[in-house]
């Protein structure tokens, strides 16, 4: 298959590189300093695979963009807490995102948690999340809970990021309803891609229903291995179905996540030389060349 000469660059100093989607290889400007911050466009991060990078990619997104002066809220709205663990906050006895989709009135600042990271912010989660859907199922307006608390502090941030749970049940569409975008992390394998007809659909319907403004910010590449036929085939079908809509930055597969993750610091600051630390600021760039991102 023409896949199978992806991931190579052309041999020619004279010509232009080609990258991992077939496209010439394009360097993204440092996204210029802002004059003031908010409102904050929201990006939720969703598929409804497990295992396909969604949190790893919105925990280095998310200090990405804080490393470029972006202020950033990264909302942890999965029942494991990974998004939380992985920037080495503790969850027990403190208020999570549980807390503030069941009380209306609760101040959003009393669950917003400094990290590490200068510019990024965390409302974080735990297992108490799991019980959401059941106490929102009888709510007036319950795909709307989520919107309705991050609206109360989308003044102070340029860009919050959702981590959203891998199913395509209440959670993940309130987080669609509360989103401008969606960005879909897509694992170069086969069988990752076999539910994303169902989760554009389930997009589809949030847009025609509830969210008529969100917008496919684009589908990431994610565990992407140019050594093998089989990682190429699949970016290779990925570009067929979604064209432009692929990013350019393309996410390769390396231990060094998890090494990170256990450290409870994104990989930009565990090891910013590293390759995947530089595919994480350059789609913090091309997102804001997109526009997706101010």
């Amino acid at each position: 298959m023409a896949g199978s000469k992806r991931g190579a660059t052309t041999a020619s100093e004279n010509e232009t590189p080609i990258g991992p989607t077939g496209r010439p290889y394009r360097g993204f400007p440092t996204p210029p300093k802002l004059d003031g911050h908010g409102p904050a466009r929201i990006i939720a991060l969703c598929n409804q695979k497990g295992g396909v990078g969604k949190t790893t990619t919105t925990i280095n997104l998310a200090a990405s963009l804080a490393g470029y002066g972006r202020k950033v809220l990264a909302v942890d709205f999965d029942p494991q807490g990974a998004l939380s663990a992985g920037l080495g906050i503790q969850t027990h006895d403190i208020p999570t995102i549980y807390d503030l989709l069941l009380d209306s009135k609760r101040d959003p600042y009393e669950v917003v948690v400094a990290s590490r990271v200068e510019n990024l912010d965390v409302i974080p989660a735990n297992i108490d999340l799991s019980a959401a859907e059941v106490h929102l199922v009888n709510e007036v307006a319950r795909e709307q809970t989520l919107a309705r608390a991050l609206r109360k502090v989308a003044a102070d941030y340029d860009v919050i990021l959702i981590d959203c749970q891998p199913s395509l049940g209440l959670l993940t569409v309130n987080a669609l309803t509360a989103s401008h975008g969606v960005i879909i992390p897509l694992e170069c394998e086969f069988f990752a891609l076999r539910g994303v007809a169902m989760l554009i659909e389930t997009i589809d319907k949030v847009r025609d229903r509830l969210n008529p403004t969100i917008a496919l910010d684009g589908v990431l590449a994610t565990m992407y291995d140019a050594r093998t036929l089989h990682s190429r085939e699949v970016l290779e079908r990925v570009v067929d179905a979604f064209g432009d809509d692929v990013l350019e930055t393309v996410i390769g597969r390396t231990v060094k996540f998890p090494d990170a993750s256990v450290s409870g610091m994104p990989i930009t600051e565990f090891a910013p030389e590293h390759a995947a630390a530089q595919a994480y600021l350059r789609l913090a760039r091309e997102l804001v060349a997109r526009g997706a991102v101010a």
